[in-house]
């Protein structure tokens, strides 16, 4: 790809030339990241279920290449083109979101997926992305013919997704796509008494949801008292990060893998922090710092708002799900099931996430500006000397 000509003007060409190939680079480790991981943790699992060894191996191999072609053609997509992908996707992921509630799937009692023929869709993991590009063209836009204010359908939109999600429920994904509208909101300027009303309302709602649901509640009550209930997995997992050290235990010599029933989605870091150590986990976070700190600094240079709030909101949704994770599993935050992502196994996730770092290839593309003309550049020469 280095050898393109400047002079070929393809598509492909054009997007190789303009795309931001640091962040690029750094997504295409985070997939050989996934794909090493998966070799590591997946064939225990399998075989605890009874399934074929290289089922899961074979399936995530599938799932990355679809997530790699996700985020090359998406990447091609011009501001407006990533402007009508969002406000789509949203509206069928609501759509899809609400049809879980009817005729989901319901694994550990919960109701967030749709079985198709060669995997099962969670609907709700495409609302992330889409949902923040929405966000973005509503704050941008004044709604003139119906004499809506826009964040008014900004929050109608976000009450819907609220419901749907507490339904399901999946409070973890209403708590990431909440961060993600707050963050948008201040961004695009609102005061700062409304943002920290914003959060006491999210510090009430989190009380809510601790005395509603009984399994948030668990969560929270086996995160704060270490010894009430039951920690099995968090156990496991320290263990494992203590046991591989600095360097690791070796590929293939981990133990967590063979304990843990989530070790290829949820557990997934800790698998990597027992077999190739603690030096392989700070270069798996580095990137995903990295990855959003780029895309944030990139945004000083923007001055499209749609831009700037919809990258904004879609990075920080990216980054809040690594954090949540990657936490999680070091004991940092009550556990939640929530995947790394391009790291942990599942179908849904590669391909929202794909969505994602798509969209935001997108808009941070370099774009060649049309020069600017003054009136004075279109008078005749003498004259326009006459001026200056």
């Amino acid at each position: 790809m280095s050898n393109i000509s400047r002079l070929d003007n393809s598509l492909l060409a054009r997007w190789w030339r303009n795309i931001d190939h640091w962040m690029l680079g750094s997504v295409g480790l985070l997939i050989g990241f996934g794909y090493i991981l998966m070799l590591a943790a997946s064939p225990a699992v399998a075989q605890r279920i009874g399934a074929s060894r290289d089922m899961f191996i074979f399936k995530q191999i599938m799932f990355l290449s679809i997530a790699a072609l996700i985020i090359m053609v998406t990447s091609m997509l011009s501001v407006e083109g990533i402007k009508r992908l969002g406000i789509i996707g949203s509206f069928i992921a609501i759509l899809a979101t609400a049809y879980t509630l009817v005729h989901g799937m319901e694994i550990k009692g919960a109701r967030r997926w749709i079985a198709l023929p060669m995997m099962s869709v969670q609907p709700s993991e495409f609302l992330k992305p889409c949902f923040a590009v929405l966000t973005a063209w509503f704050l941008t836009r004044w709604n003139k013919r119906f004499y809506i204010p826009n964040l008014l359908i900004t929050f109608i939109f976000y009450g819907v997704i609220l419901f749907l999600l507490k339904s399901q429920p999946d409070i973890g994904m209403l708590v990431v796509i909440t961060a993600v509208l707050l963050t948008q909101l201040f961004v695009n300027g609102l005061n700062l008494f409304w943002v920290f009303s914003a959060f006491g309302a999210m510090v009430a709602a989190f009380i809510g949801a601790y005395t509603v649901f009984p399994h948030v509640r668990s969560r929270v009550e086996r995160f704060l008292h270490p010894n009430v209930g039951d920690h099995y997995q968090i156990d496991t997992a320290l263990r494992a990060f203590g046991n591989g050290g600095m360097m690791g235990r070796g590929p293939g010599e981990g133990r967590v893998k063979d304990l843990l029933p989530d070790a290829h989605a949820d557990f997934v870091f800790a698998v990597a922090g027992e077999e190739y150590g603690m030096i392989v986990c700070m270069i798996i976070i580095l990137i995903f710092c990295f990855i959003v700190v780029r895309s944030l600094l990139k945004m000083i240079k923007e001055d499209n708002p749609f831009i700037i709030l919809a990258t904004t909101g879609i990075i920080t949704g990216f980054g809040l799900q690594a954090f949540i994770n990657m936490a999680s599993t070091l004991h940092l935050i009550p556990t939640k099931g929530m995947t790394l992502p391009f790291i942990s196994y599942g179908g849904s996730s590669a391909m929202s996430v794909a969505l994602a770092i798509g969209m935001v290839l997108a808009l941070t593309r370099h774009r060649i500006e049309a020069p600017k003309f003054s009136k004075n550049d279109f008078q005749p020469f003498s004259k326009r000397n006459l001026v200056q």
